[in-house]
């Protein structure tokens, strides 16, 4: 799938202009993932633009949050490991990631709002203006930013073999790449 059929597919089953920028975010630090990984960026860069699509549906049974979106994808015809990523990053289901893709997407989901809401409370309010060192900073608060769970992000380590501070210095320049389409 390219990416522009990804943006029409995202822009047909989203409409809050904050899950889309939530998208395009984990696009970007997938494909940074993917790059530093040896992975194929674009696939990687597919998975994060979709892996939300089905939020406005399922936003009142969190239990089907992920599930119906991978069978929009599988309908779709994406491969299996595309759709298979986009349902584990739920972690309501209980399924253990088991693929690099799986993992990468689990861990980054959850950082992409720790990053917007470190840039939100600067004066600039830019991510430009954010440093790796300001998001560790407020990683450590445990009363900010409270829906970027802390528990998924912490298993960079384990799952990625990356520890905190490496995964911010990936995800962060891959979100300031984007910081007009992000509206920051």
């Amino acid at each position: 799938m390219t990416r522009e059929k990804g943006l029409e597919i995202l822009k047909q089953n989203l409409q809050n202009k904050n899950l889309i920028k939530h998208s395009l975010a984990t696009e970007a630090i997938m494909r940074a993932l993917g790059r530093r990984f040896g992975k194929d960026e674009e696939k990687w860069g597919i998975v994060g633009l979709l892996h939300d699509i089905d939020y406005e549906k399922t936003k009142n049974d969190h239990r089907q949050h992920s599930l119906l979106a991978a069978k929009q994808l599988e309908i779709l015809g994406l491969e299996k490991d595309i759709y298979q990523a986009v349902k584990v990053h739920n972690e309501a289901h209980g399924i253990q990631p088991q693929t690099i893709l799986e993992k990468a997407l689990f861990v980054t989901d959850p950082l992409t709002g720790l990053i917007v809401a470190a840039a939100l409370v600067l004066p600039s309010k830019k991510l430009a203006d954010l440093t790796v060192e300001n998001v560790l900073n407020r990683f450590k608060e445990k009363s900010f930013a409270k829906g970027a769970k802390r528990e998924i992000i912490k298993k960079c380590q384990e799952y990625l073999n990356l520890n905190l501070e490496d995964l911010v210095q990936i995800a962060l320049p891959a979100m300031q790449k984007i910081a007009l389409e992000l509206g920051l």
